[in-house]
């Protein structure tokens, strides 16, 4: 698309006062006419020239007066928290009255601006021109109690029945009550009678599991290879200036160190970079990562959202606070040490493209780039292999709800701003906002591009996020199970089902494996025979089958993930699945705990620890 005339004429100012040199004008006049977008976005694209000259520039070029809004900031009388987010997405916004005229500051003055401005505060009105910078920085000064507020309780106050803020609610305590009373009772009353009847229970739940995650992997693994090459092809054959915004949330905290490589990444996406709407979410405690980031000198399509301090402290809180300065069509969430393959966002835009009108959601596959550091990186990289290559697209193939993975969800916005986003009590937000995406009548899609991160490589780390996922987990059994009739009517009975063994069957085999494989133990080496009236004969047929049939299924499945990457070396790491299971138990019972005694409080992962990371971090801070 050919540039317009104030564009060439800010152009040729730009290069009459040096600011930058004719080469890089021609340069940027081909990127902007090949993405479809204004000179400036190209040129903040790169890193040739500071900001502030740019602006300044450009308020020339509209004969229009420069103002910096950090030393002059707006008068906080003429603006309205309600408005708090069209002012960060159409960077305009009042600044103050001057002769009886009020006075709209803007980073993207034109004709645009200016009807949009007169319907909004009327025709008597003049402009002056701020950077983009200035405007984020003067929303998040103006209203930072505000919007800290509402990231933390819009989705309590709005939909409470989907909040996790209250953990147990009063019909919850008293079905748990009654529960546990009929089990004493029973205990008390026909000991034998209730043991059984437990055990029965128990058994045909976990074949249920077994059955459930086994067909799972076997619709997931009939996933149509020629539609993932057709979107592949489709992807690849988008052109640049067809393409839309896309916002990039990094939530980081305390991750300094990751900066560079992060950057790096976003960099090497096969995405236009001026159509990159980029937000390093910060905590305002996390001096150290503010200044690295404010000191690094990143691209102009990069900006920094600071998180005021509140509680609960979560990641979840942290992206719904910056979700009010999201510019783009789609958002997608990536952690500090994700490397998304680089046509990831294309794929996604070309998905969401041929899906039905309602989906919300694309999740990308999920793997590492360390898999070979240790045992527990090799079995962490075969969960993940079944759980995003095999079961996560039988959950769509079945109609399921998604529970989403931490990062690497790609939304659309509208659709994410009308569910009021995530659940900053919940710390598994992810697969709670899966779950009510497919409550409200909306789908989650799978996307075959793998975005690579950095696994747990020491155990008592391992323990700690994993405690996490499962916790969260327990909250959002806890939450969406509060109306059962209702859950069942939206998700369908096949949903419900797999909400039940997907969900609650990854709680109860943390908790109850011990169990069982003490009684196992003890009646193995014990030989007891007082075990036996607890185990009639067509039950432990069904107890051993479990075992034995059921544990060894998942040992195949687990033997099968890597094959579909080509990482025929883990297969026989599957053997001692065992041991991470016995991991899993003990991050369950951690969970559970801090479930009662602290539910909102995140764990957070420590990341750039392995070797891998170390080794990949120098030569980026050393670049230039």
């Amino acid at each position: 698309m050919p540039l317009s005339p104030s564009d060439r004429a800010l152009g040729d100012l730009l290069v009459g006062r040096r600011i930058i040199t004719l080469p890089q004008l021609d340069e940027a006049v081909g990127l902007a006419e090949q993405w479809n977008v204004r000179l400036g976005d190209a040129l903040l694209s790169r890193n040739w020239i500071d900001p502030r000259l740019y602006y300044e520039t450009y308020a020339q070029n509209f004969d229009l007066p420069f103002v910096d809004m950090i030393s002059e900031p707006p008068d906080s009388r003429l603006l309205l928290v309600s408005d708090a987010e069209v002012y960060a997405t159409r960077l305009t916004m009042p600044w103050r009255h001057s002769n009886g005229r009020l006075l709209i500051a803007t980073a993207e003055p034109g004709p645009v601006t200016v009807l949009f401005a007169r319907s909004l505060w009327g025709v008597d009105i003049e402009f002056v021109v701020v950077s983009k910078f200035d405007i984020v920085v003067a929303i998040q000064t103006a209203f930072a109690d505000a919007l800290s507020r509402q990231a933390v309780f819009e989705l309590a106050e709005f939909d409470s029945q989907m909040s996790a803020r209250t953990v147990f609610t009063t019909p919850q305590m008293i079905a748990a009550y009654l529960f546990l009373s009929a089990i004493l009772a029973g205990l008390a009353l026909a000991p034998l009678d209730t043991l059984i009847g437990l055990n029965v229970a128990i058994s045909i739940y976990y074949l249920g599991n077994f059955v459930f995650k086994g067909v799972l992997v076997s619709v997931g693994g009939r996933r149509s290879a020629d539609l993932d090459e057709i979107i592949a092809v489709e992807a690849r054959a988008l052109h640049a200036e067809n393409l839309p915004v896309f916002t990039v949330l990094v939530p980081m905290f305390r991750e300094a160190a990751m900066l560079p490589r992060l950057a790096e990444s976003l960099r090497n996406l096969d995405y236009p970079l001026g159509k990159l709407d980029i937000k390093i979410v910060l905590e305002a405690g996390d001096l150290e990562t503010i200044a690295a980031a404010r000191t690094l000198g990143l691209e102009g399509v990069f900006e920094i959202i600071i998180v005021p301090a509140s509680e609960p402290q979560t990641k979840p809180k942290a992206c719904n606070f910056a979700l009010r300065f999201a510019r783009g069509e789609y958002l997608v969430i990536y952690d500090a040490e994700d490397r998304p393959e680089p046509d990831q966002l294309r794929k996604v835009v070309a998905t969401f493209r041929r899906s039905p009108p309602n989906t919300a959601c694309l999740q990308c596959r999920l793997s590492y780039y360390n898999v070979n550091e240790n045992w527990l990186t090799r079995m962490f990289t075969l969960d993940y292999a079944l759980w995003f290559d095999q079961v996560l697209p039988g959950l769509e193939r079945m109609g399921m709800p998604i529970p989403l993975g931490g990062t690497s969800n790609h939304f659309r916005i509208d659709v994410l701003r009308e569910l009021h986003a995530w659940d900053p009590f919940n710390v598994t937000e992810d697969a709670d906002l899966g779950i009510r995406i497919g409550q409200k009548g909306y789908r989650v899609g799978v996307v075959d591009s793998t975005t690579f991160e950095e696994a747990s490589c020491h155990s008592r780390q391992w323990i700690r996020q994993r405690s996490r996922w499962i916790k969260g987990y327990m909250q959002t059994l806890l939450v969406h199970t509060r109306r059962p009739v209702h859950f069942l009517r939206t998700v369908g009975p096949l949903g419900f089902l797999g909400f039940v063994f997907f969900i609650g069957g990854t709680v109860l085999a943390g908790l109850l494996n011990p169990i069982f494989w003490l009684f196992y133990v003890i009646w193995l080496v014990a030989a007891a025979a007082s075990f036996d009236p607890i185990f009639p004969e067509p039950l432990l047929f069904l107890c051993l089958f479990n075992l034995l049939a059921g544990n060894g299924a998942f040992t195949y499945l687990i033997m099968l993930a890597p094959i579909r990457r080509g990482w025929l070396e883990l297969i026989p790491f599957s053997f001692t699945l065992f041991g991470y299971w016995v991991l899993i138990s003990i991050a369950a019972y951690r969970g559970l705990w801090q479930l009662i005694r602290d539910p909102h409080f995140w764990e957070k992962t420590e990341h750039g620890i392995s070797r891998h990371a170390a080794a990949q971090l120098s030569p980026v801070e050393g670049a230039t």
